[in-house]
């Protein structure tokens, strides 16, 4: 990473701090729903932690865990890997910010699945939730994944004939890729709009005995993050209209500074 500001400037430090408080207040709720699921047989279970009507603490505990991982998004934004490209605009900071909430709910998914593994093998108690949370988690990372892959072109792209066409005709062939991603997101959310709605406004749960709302929230999830795939698309088209011919090769995929990484490390 490095340590020039990308977007924040002055306000990560603030949004630093903003991301400890949030992740230690999630931190001390986390203790106390588990001291108290230890001393209490009417303790709030995961069950509880999706249906948080009449709940305060389990209000809070969500929007602690909401909090954190919006605030650490944020924060991890505003530094830019080595091998990513330069943001330019808005919609490229907040494809950023989304790929940052893939890299935490990627880790997310990972703690699950260990609680899982370690409650069913070691204490013989398996979770009716681990599976389906870690379905739900990871419907977000795929969606946020697919919109920070626009925003790097890192998609599949066949460069042996692109590289071969003049500029007006990349730009052509270009024109073409976005009309017909936009084409593509007009046909989902026109015949999917309706559904989609009718799905969120009644909080359809998955039918299971856990029973989370994950179609509730998925299915107009899928149609908002594939407009701004789209918006994203459209962005990289003007950013790139006036930039010069590029041409691509085996090597390109070669991450330099991982390489001198390595080497470093089998130095030391």
């Amino acid at each position: 990473m490095e340590d020039d500001s990308v977007w924040l400037g002055r306000l990560r430090q603030t949004m630093r701090m903003l991301m400890l408080a949030s992740t230690g207040l999630v931190a001390l709720l986390y203790v106390w729903l588990v001291a108290n699921r230890l001393l209490s047989d009417e303790a709030y279970g995961m069950h509880e932690m999706i249906r948080p009507e009449g709940r305060p603490i389990v209000w809070a505990m969500l929007a602690a865990i909401g909090a954190s991982v919006l605030f650490s998004s944020l924060y991890l934004s505003d530094f830019r890997g080595s091998i990513e490209t330069e943001p330019d605009g808005f919609f490229d900071i907040l494809s950023l910010i989304t790929s940052r909430m893939a890299m935490i709910m990627t880790a997310m998914i990972v703690i699950v699945m260990f609680y899982e593994v370690v409650s069913r093998y070691v204490f013989s108690r398996p979770t009716l939730w681990a599976n389906e949370l870690s379905l739900w988690i990871a419907a977000f990372v795929f969606l946020f994944a697919g919109q920070y892959a626009m925003q790097q072109r890192s998609h599949i792209r066949i460069y042996v004939i692109y590289d071969m066409m003049p500029r007006w005709v990349q730009k052509a062939a270009d024109v073409l890729s976005v009309l017909l991603i936009t084409g593509f997101t007009f046909a989902l959310v026109w015949g999917n709009y309706a559904d989609a709605k009718r799905r969120m406004l009644r909080m359809e749960t998955f039918g299971t005995a856990w029973d989370p709302p994950i179609p509730g929230i998925v299915k107009p999830a899928i149609l908002i993050i594939i407009i701004l795939v789209c918006l994203q698309a459209i962005s990289n088209l003007i950013a790139d209209w006036n930039k010069a011919p590029e041409h691509h090769s085996p090597l390109d995929d070669i991450d330099e500074s991982e390489i001198e990484n390595i080497k470093k490390t089998l130095g030391d």
